[in-house]
């Protein structure tokens, strides 16, 4: 059987207060595939957000193995696991996490300045993506000059400058209104339709219906794992 770009063996993840232990999750297997669109919702308390830290390499399992892309993280420590963060996946957060002081075309290119690229081609590429996101007329504004859906827009740009193969967007529209909700959505469609692996963490029915598959956890577990024949973005 194939094993995904994303595969899961028994994963475990446990936090201790004294000698309390809570168990969060629970021998939870599971296998993304390239250029799968996946959906990951549960209520609060259900593992979801400590299952995206563990994929997203920002945490490491208490038990169980952790193979992302042919490597196996379950074992490194946090230098090795910073180093497969930037190269494999980029993030998009509910929050944005741009930098305030920071124009739109600096916040895009700053994972560039880490991984030692020279101005002049850092600038090109943060530039182009944002053009792939209809902003370059903002490239020289600030975060505080930029509605919420803008704010959005580079942030998502900035998790394309690596050129990852997964994006994992939390909640990426949690903060947005309907219809900019939308048009951020059509930008996550475009980006899997080019050939990203996409994980949206979601609580709401109406975004998880742009994945090709849901899995919904409980307790730690995955409760359903369903393939939609519905989903709003289009299939290949």
């Amino acid at each position: 059987m194939a094993v995904g770009i994303i595969h899961l063996d028994k994963i475990e993840k446990s936090y201790f207060m004294g000698k309390q232990e809570l168990k969060v999750l629970k021998g939870l297997s599971l296998d993304v595939y390239r250029n799968e669109y996946l959906a990951l919702m549960g209520p609060s308390g259900s593992g979801k957000s400590t299952l995206m830290n563990i994929i997203g390499c920002l945490d490491s399992p208490t038990g169980g193995k952790y193979i992302l892309n042919n490597q196996d993280v379950s074992k490194m420590d946090d230098n090795a696991l910073a180093v497969v963060r930037n190269k494999e996946i980029g993030f998009v957060f509910q929050q944005f996490n741009l930098l305030p002081r920071l124009t739109a075309l600096e916040n895009v290119a700053l994972p560039l300045v880490y991984a030692g690229i020279n101005r002049k081609n850092r600038t090109e590429k943060a530039m182009h993506l944002l053009e792939m996101v209809s902003l370059s007329d903002r490239a020289q504004h600030r975060p505080n000059e930029l509605s919420g859906g803008q704010c959005q827009r580079v942030a998502i740009a900035r998790a394309l400058v690596n050129d990852p193969a997964i994006i994992l967007a939390d909640e990426p529209t949690g903060n947005l209104d309907s219809i900019t909700s939308k048009e951020i959505m059509e930008i996550f469609n475009n980006i899997h339709e080019k050939g990203n692996t996409v994980i949206l963490i979601t609580h709401e029915e109406d975004i998880a219906l742009h994945a090709h598959r849901v899995i919904r956890l409980l307790d730690g577990q995955i409760e359903t794992d369903e393939k939609k024949k519905n989903a709003l973005a289009s299939s290949d």
